[in-house]
């Protein structure tokens, strides 16, 4: 059995790597990307937070298990990253975090107050009183249906509604596309923390019911301060490949606003407001692929 690694912190990690026509493996104790020539180029796979994964991609047996092992998240999206197929989870889960977790979401108040939680850290103001889950759920759809007719108002963007075709991508507008292509990104990223920090990606509060309900609580919180506007932006100009060029920019805006640092400790804060405490961990749990600024391996080294 090979001995466990420890990881680089996930705030300390660059947020979000694609890669295309290659083959992942292990050579010489190194995760390597080939090319269709015999090229290789070295990926420091301990370093990354979320590794894409697009068409022409294969993977080797070794190069997931030594992403697993450094709490790398690997997701197989569509080209340019425009849709997310599937994923493979780091081994960064906790059974005390995960039960935390669950217990919140199935208490009808501690849930509630999660989700006021969120609706205050996502829009500054505190939501109305004496308001359901599905009410509150409600509101925040018509704000953010005026969100996006003000950026594309800001950004003068011809914009109709938020319309998307997960089966026929060419049919959405250049809009749509550029806002899939950036909230891809951000889902990968604020997937591959929570993961990271022991949470379950289905075991939402406002959404419910899917794979990735938590993700998409967790990425709405960030939202509206990073890929939108990105989007938009990249919608208002002429441009040959307009998803690239949202990819592009949401991986610099990641790295600039730090937002790996931010996410775990949010979680833990909206989290905290339902009202029950967080379970210290026992001495025999494994401990997840994350937050340990002390324990770095080497083979999280970075170039």
């Amino acid at each position: 059995m090979l001995p466990p690694l420890k990881p680089i912190p996930i705030k300390e990690r660059l947020s979000v790597l694609f890669v295309e026509k290659c083959q992942l493996d292990v050579l010489d104790g190194a995760f390597v990307a080939v090319d269709m020539h015999g090229v290789r180029m070295h990926i420091p796979i301990g370093g990354v937070a979320c590794l894409m994964l697009e068409p022409g991609v294969r993977v080797s047996h070794a190069a997931c298990s030594l992403a697993a092992r450094v709490g790398t998240l690997l997701v197989w999206v569509g080209e340019g990253g425009v849709r997310v197929y599937s994923s493979g989870q780091p081994g960064g889960a906790r059974a005390d975090r995960l039960l935390y977790q669950a217990k919140l979401a199935l208490d009808d108040d501690a849930r509630l107050k999660v989700v006021r939680a969120m609706y205050k850290y996502r829009f500054g103001d505190e939501p109305p009183q004496r308001r359901s889950v599905e009410q509150l759920r409600g509101i925040e759809g018509a704000r953010v249906r005026a969100l996006y007719q003000l950026l594309a108002q800001q950004y003068g963007v011809d914009w109709k509604a938020r319309n998307y075709d997960h089966h026929d991508w060419d049919a959405a507008d250049i809009p749509n596309r550029c806002l899939s292509a950036a909230t891809s990104c951000l889902y990968g990223v604020t997937e591959a923390a929570i993961l990271a920090a022991g949470y379950a990606p289905a075991i939402g509060f406002i959404h419910t019911g899917k794979p990735l309900s938590f993700v998409y609580d967790i990425a709405d919180l960030y939202k509206f301060d990073t890929v939108v506007p990105i989007a938009f932006s990249v919608a208002s100009k002429p441009c040959q490949n307009p998803e690239r060029e949202v990819r592009i920019r949401c991986r610099d805006a990641f790295r600039q606003s730090k937002l790996l640092e931010r996410i775990i400790p949010d979680i833990e804060t909206v989290l905290s407001e339902g009202g029950f405490t967080l379970p210290e961990p026992s001495e025999e749990s494994i401990l997840p692929a994350i937050p340990n600024p002390e324990s770095i391996g080497d083979a999280g080294h970075r170039s």
